[in-house]
């Protein structure tokens, strides 16, 4: 096969443009030219890192590409994501699609707002989404790389090829706290760990249900209802900092758990939570009724090493957030492949230059907000039942 050639643009220069960077270095299947970046802060240095051109817009760098990979805060998901897809470009948005980030306000407190009217407005930010994508040639490619994780991606074939039931997933992330400064507030990131955490689970739960659905009957089994509690234990006053959890939080949640419904009266249990200490903690259990799964994507155990000293570790990468690489640990060989970043970016690029299916898509991602944020009303309500509306 031909290879086609596929332009790309990197629209913000922070974490998430780093390792989609080093994604695209590892496609295959079609050959990625990327032509540069566009971003508020960080640009030059980035570019000049890579050796790729610095845009002073976002227009200028549309003009240029084909593909847009988006990964800026989640604030800006929706202007960029729609400015490349009115120019027929395909866009990779990273987690979450969108949401709602504020009023406006400098002092905006997103812990006092009304958890129903973040919800109005999160979902009427999705509908914009599907309407620009509907009238666009090009589409929307949805980050979540838990779907293209080597162990979803392997649960994916049981569940096809045995015509598995699931009767409950339990899936969990969690770790000491997020990289980015500005997560700390609502009015960036949309809010806390049940939407910047929980997102991954959760989209990984309702994508394996779509799996099961598709493969018996054709048709996807979707979220019905959720019920949620939400918390924020490090802004506690009785929380004692020995320094090891990330705890400048304003107005966000670190500790939450939501319990789905599916349309088949199916459940799925989703915790996420910033107070993790020894590494980042990912997983997904799958009960069904054929088999069980447990799908572990960090840590896993392809390595296992002791170092009785700290030091000798010093220039040695171990896996994220381990916190001290002293004594045993778990390195991960390749934690991008395990965490399915290079999988996702391959598959993503494979659609764009040839048109394939691809597994994460808008209306996945439309389904992921619905529920993440009817589960902030329900936390809003102390647990109540909450619909899930369905785009």
């Amino acid at each position: 096969m031909n290879k086609k050639t596929v332009r790309a643009g990197i629209v913000g220069a922070g974490f998430s443009a780093s390792f989609h960077f080093e994604a695209i270095r590892k496609v295959y299947g079609t050959n990625v030219e990327v032509k540069g970046v566009y971003a508020l802060e960080g640009g030059e240095a980035y570019a000049k890192q890579r050796d790729i051109a610095a845009y002073g817009s976002l227009e200028a760098l549309l003009d240029d590409v084909d593909v847009v990979h988006c990964c800026t805060t989640a604030s800006a998901h929706e202007p960029v994501a729609i400015a490349a897809l009115q120019r027929d470009k395909f866009v990779i948005v990273e987690k979450p699609l969108t949401g709602f980030f504020g009023d406006g306000s400098e002092d905006f407190n997103g812990e006092a707002f009304s958890k129903t009217a973040a919800r109005k407005s999160a979902l009427a930010s999705v509908e914009r989404m599907l309407k620009a994508e509907a009238r666009s040639k090009g589409r929307i490619l949805y980050a979540e790389n838990w779907v293209y994780a080597p162990s979803i991606q392997k649960e994916r074939e049981i569940i096809e090829k045995t015509g598995a039931q699931i009767l409950w997933i339990h899936g969990e992330e969690a770790h000491s706290g997020s990289h980015a400064r500005t997560y700390a507030y609502w009015k960036y990131s949309g809010g806390g760990v049940m939407i910047g955490k929980g997102c991954h689970p959760l989209t990984a739960a309702l994508y394996l249900k779509r799996v099961e659905g598709k493969a018996r009957d054709g048709k996807p089994i979707r979220p019905k209802s959720v019920t949620a509690r939400t918390h924020a234990l490090t802004r506690l006053p009785n929380f004692r900092d020995e320094g090891h959890i990330r705890c400048d939080y304003f107005d966000i949640d670190d500790f939450s758990v939501m319990h789905v419904v599916f349309e088949d009266d199916t459940l799925a249990t989703i915790f996420a939570s910033d107070i993790i200490l020894g590494g980042i903690h990912n997983w997904l259990e799958v009960a069904a009724n054929n088999h069980r799964s447990v799908c572990n994507i960090n840590p896993n155990t392809a390595m296992q090493a002791y170092n009785p000293a700290e030091a000798n570790f010093k220039d040695i990468y171990v896996v994220e957030k381990i916190g001290t690489k002293q004594g045993w640990s778990n390195p991960s060989p390749d934690e991008d492949w395990f965490t399915g970043y290079p999988q996702e970016i391959e598959a993503f690029y494979r659609t764009a230059a040839y048109g394939e299916p691809v597994e994460s898509d808008s209306s996945l991602a439309a389904d992921c907000i619905a529920t993440t944020y009817s589960a902030y009303v329900s936390a809003e309500r102390a647990g109540g039942e909450v619909e899930v509306k369905r785009f």
